[in-house]
């Protein structure tokens, strides 16, 4: 039952006062994701700083999931090298498909409230779709 108020607390906090949600001034990298199934949209831009993530934000609509899983992922991420966030974006991938171990799930800090979603399969593609955005847009750069 703690889990279940955890995630919904993270949840509701970030879907109704996203820290990161707004557009970047001159951001180094954009890119748009797009879930089809349910509409999810959102473009997540990053300010780079050599090999650091220096600022993240996004902009865009989607259900409370995609919204606030993407507002947890930039807060994650900002500070960290490309690896180290494209990394975590696979640990959140793992965790969502039930494959993720304990440890791992501990290394996603607050992200690992929506542990759970990976028991409801029409929601999966919501909570990875920043992460998923997040991982081509920095394999690609």
């Amino acid at each position: 039952m703690e889990d279940r108020l955890f995630y919904n607390e993270v949840l509701t906090d970030h879907n109704k006062h996203p820290y990161h949600k707004c557009e970047l001034d001159h951001p180094d990298l954009m890119l748009e994701g797009v879930n089809p199934s349910c509409g999810d949209d959102i473009y997540l831009q990053l300010k780079m700083d050599g090999d650091i993530i220096a600022d993240g934000a996004f902009v865009g609509d989607g259900c409370a999931i995609s919204q606030a899983s993407t507002d947890i992922m930039l807060e994650m991420i900002i500070g960290r090298t490309k690896q180290e966030a494209i990394r975590l974006a696979d640990i959140f991938a793992k965790m969502i498909r039930d494959e993720a171990t304990e440890e791992d799930i501990e290394e996603l800090e607050e992200a690992g409230a929506l542990k759970d979603v990976a028991k409801m399969p029409a929601r999966v593609k919501c909570a990875a779709l920043g992460w998923r955005t997040l991982k081509e847009m920095l394999e690609k750069a």
